[in-house]
């Protein structure tokens, strides 16, 4: 089989995510079953079950940034109102709101994604590739590669976490959902910058100067 067919299966087996199951095949030469045991050894495949659990309750997080210049709201689901007042679940939700703060996803997760940007995407991808020398028979295969890099700078869940870059979001989130035993899920945020898309006055200093002498 293919790699992406083992992805394909492996997930079937553990219900881990995509990126979690081509890293469990690379780490064990592509055997499925070590690979299967990795998952569940690393936690991943314990807290994917979980995921299939509905999670209605959950906190809505407000959070401030450089004295009010950013401001995140954050809807973080769980499956208990019990769960929803925990402290590590509150943190969590702190940390996740910082980091959208810092690092500003433009998704979730890459199911998320509009067609129009990727496509924006792999269209300024292929002219690098083009531009680079590569031959355009091989540029849509290259550009498959790279498009990889584009998921992670835009979706929040494959984002390194910005207090610890050894790990992502979704598995920070992961390994909460085996502290806290519930299902966590991120269902959306909004990012807000003081007077982004606004448009401000930018006159000349001297001119201005000039235009009161002549009043």
């Amino acid at each position: 089989m293919s790699l992406s067919e083992d992805i394909k299966t492996l997930r079937e087996q553990t219900g881990a995510g995509m990126l979690d199951c081509k890293k469990a095949l690379e780490q064990n030469d592509g055997n499925m079953d070590k690979a299967a045991d990795w998952l569940r050894e690393q936690g991943i495949a314990k807290a994917a079950k979980k995921q299939s659990r509905i999670a209605a309750e959950g906190s809505v997080f407000l959070y401030n940034h450089m004295n009010g210049k950013i401001g995140v709201m954050l809807e973080l689901n769980c499956e208990s109102d019990f769960v929803a007042k925990n402290e590590d679940f509150q943190a969590l939700g702190h940390d996740i709101c910082l980091h959208i703060a810092a690092n500003a996803p433009k998704y979730v997760r890459r199911e998320e994604v509009e067609a129009s940007d990727l496509e924006k995407e792999r269209e300024i991808l292929r002219a690098q590739v083009i531009n680079e020398g590569k031959p355009e028979a091989m540029a849509d295969k290259i550009v498959d590669g790279k498009i990889n890099k584009f998921y992670k700078d835009v979706c929040l869940l494959e984002q390194p976490f910005v207090k610890n870059p050894d790990i992502t979001v979704e598995q920070l989130i992961n390994d909460s959902i085996l502290k806290i035993g519930e299902k966590i899920t991120v269902r959306r945020f909004a990012r807000f910058v003081m007077g982004e898309g606004l448009e401000k006055k930018n006159e000349n200093f001297a001119e201005e100067i000039d235009k009161q002498m002549k009043a």
